[in-house]
C-alpha cells in the first residue's frame, strides 16, 4: 500500500490546524491586551465569591472574573456565563444553551461557585438578579426578539426562593393594579426585578398597553402594583430608598434611554452624568454610586462605567470588556 498520499494528506492537514490555532491564539492574546492584564485562577474550583471585589462577565473568555476595589488586581477563573450577579449566600449564573428554539439555564451557586440548583426556561438570558440575603433569585430571558428598543419582544421573568424551593416559572400572573385598579391584559410583561433586603419586596418594570411602569411586588401576598410610568431595569440601592432604572429620552431605536435615579419617598428623579444610552440593569457599587455596561470601543464588547448617584461627576471607566457588573462587599 502507498503511504506516501495519506502521509501528505496528514501533513497537510496538521499544518491548517497549527495556522488555525496559531491565528485563534493571536486573536486572544490581543483581545486580552486590550482588556487588560488578567491572571487566570486555574480552575473553578480555586475561584469563589466570597472575596471583596468587583465580579463581573469577563467579555474575552465569557467567564465572571473578580477585580480588586483599587483595579490594581483582576482574576479570572470563574464559571461561564453570559449574565451573572451575587449578593448573600448565593451567585445567578445564566447560560444560553445550544440549538433552537433558544433556552436558558438559570444555574444557582453557593458561595464558592459549586452548583446548588440549575433550571432551564425558554428564551434568551438577559437579567440576573439575587436578593440581598441571598435567598430568593430573579431572572428574565427574552421570548421573543432581543432588545427593549424594538416593539416585537416579549419576556419571561422567573422567581426562585430557595428558602422554600419554590419557582414561579412566570410572573404574568401576579395581580396587578394600575391606577388603582386591577389590571388584566394578554400583553402584560415583566423584566428587570430588585430585591429588597427583607426577602419579600420588590421592584421591577412591567409593560402593558404601550407603556412601561415601575412596580412594587410582595412576595408573601403575591400582588404588585404601579407607582410611576416610564422606569425600566430598577435596581433598588443598598439602604433601600432609591432605584437606578433607565428612562426612555428618544423615539430612536438606537439611543432611546438615559440612566436616572429615583427617589421612592418623594417620587422625584434625576438624571445621571452619563450622557450615553444606557440598555442595562444598572448595579449599586456602594450607597453613592452605580455601574453599568456600555458598547465598548470596537462597538462589541461592553465596557463597565461608574457615575455617582447624586448625578454630579463624570462617568468613570472601571474594567474595559465586560459586563454584569455586581459589588461584593
Amino acid at each position: 500500500m502507498n503511504l506516501r498520499p495519506r502521509r501528505l494528506r496528514l501533513a497537510l492537514v496538521i499544518t491548517s490546524v497549527l495556522v488555525l490555532a496559531g491565528g485563534s491564539l493571536g486573536y486572544v492574546l490581543h483581545a486580552r491586551h486590550r482588556a487588560g492584564p488578567l491572571r487566570q485562577a486555574g480552575a473553578e474550583a480555586s475561584f469563589d465569591a466570597g472575596r471583596p471585589g468587583l465580579y463581573f462577565r469577563d467579555a474575552t473568555t465569557g467567564r465572571v472574573a473578580r477585580q480588586s476595589g483599587d483595579g490594581a488586581e483582576r482574576v479570572g477563573g470563574g464559571p461561564s456565563c453570559d449574565r451573572f450577579h451575587a449578593a448573600g449566600e448565593h451567585a445567578l449564573c445564566l447560560r444560553r444553551l445550544p440549538g433552537t428554539p433558544a433556552r436558558t439555564e438559570a444555574v444557582v451557586l453557593d458561595r464558592r461557585l459549586r452548583e446548588v440548583r440549575r433550571v432551564t426556561v425558554p428564551g434568551i438570558p438577559n437579567r440576573a438578579r439575587v436578593s440581598p440575603s441571598g435567598q430568593v433569585l430573579a431572572w428574565t430571558t427574552f421570548a421573543t426578539g432581543d432588545s427593549y428598543a424594538t416593539s416585537a419582544f416579549s419576556t419571561r421573568t422567573s422567581i426562585l426562593d430557595l428558602r422554600t424551593g419554590y419557582l414561579v416559572k412566570s410572573m404574568e400572573q401576579i395581580p396587578l393594579t394600575l391606577g388603582g385598579a386591577r389590571h388584566h391584559s394578554p400583553d402584560v410583561n415583566y423584566w428587570g426585578v430588585s430585591f429588597a433586603d427583607d426577602d419579600n419586596r420588590f421592584y421591577a418594570t412591567v409593560s402593558t398597553g404601550g407603556r412601561t411602569h415601575l412596580v412594587e411586588g410582595d412576595l408573601e401576598h403575591w400582588s404588585a402594583k404601579t407607582l410611576r410610568e416610564n422606569v425600566e431595569c430598577p435596581s433598588l440601592s443598598p439602604d433601600g430608598t432609591r432605584v437606578a432604572f433607565k428612562k426612555k429620552v428618544s423615539d430612536d431605536p438606537r439611543d432611546p434611554w438615559r440612566l436616572y435615579v429615583l427617589d421612592l419617598a418623594t417620587m422625584t428623579e434625576h438624571p445621571l452624568a452619563e450622557p450615553r444610552g444606557v440598555d442595562d440593569q444598572a448595579a449599586w457599587l456602594d450607597g453613592s454610586t452605580v455601574a453599568y455596561a456600555l458598547p465598548g470601543a470596537d462597538g462589541r464588547a461592553s465596557d463597565i462605567r461608574s457615575v455617582p448617584a447624586d448625578g454630579s461627576g463624570a462617568p468613570v471607566l472601571l474594567v474595559p470588556n465586560g459586563s454584569s457588573p455586581v459589588a461584593v462587599h
